[in-house]
């Protein structure tokens, strides 16, 4: 499943909120430098949609708030 992802890193509280059956926002508590926010944006959605993390893959965006993501069912 192809889905699309907007991450806001360094906020105060780490959250998602789903905006359609494939496109998510996600706020993240951790910092946008060596990898933090996408490991943290990793594990909130894996543990939102009950996949473990390795099912979970960044296309493009790696350096970037928009991302895609691939996730294998």
């Amino acid at each position: 499943m192809i889905t699309c992802v907007k991450i806001h890193p360094d906020s105060k509280k780490a959250k998602i909120e789903k905006l359609s059956e494939n496109r998510f926002e996600i706020w993240v508590k951790e910092k946008a430098e060596n990898n933090f926010a996408n490991d943290s944006m990793i594990e909130l959605i894996s543990e939102y949609l009950n996949k473990p993390k390795n099912k979970i893959t960044i296309i493009s965006g790696h350096k970037r708030p928009n991302k895609i993501l691939d996730i294998i069912s």
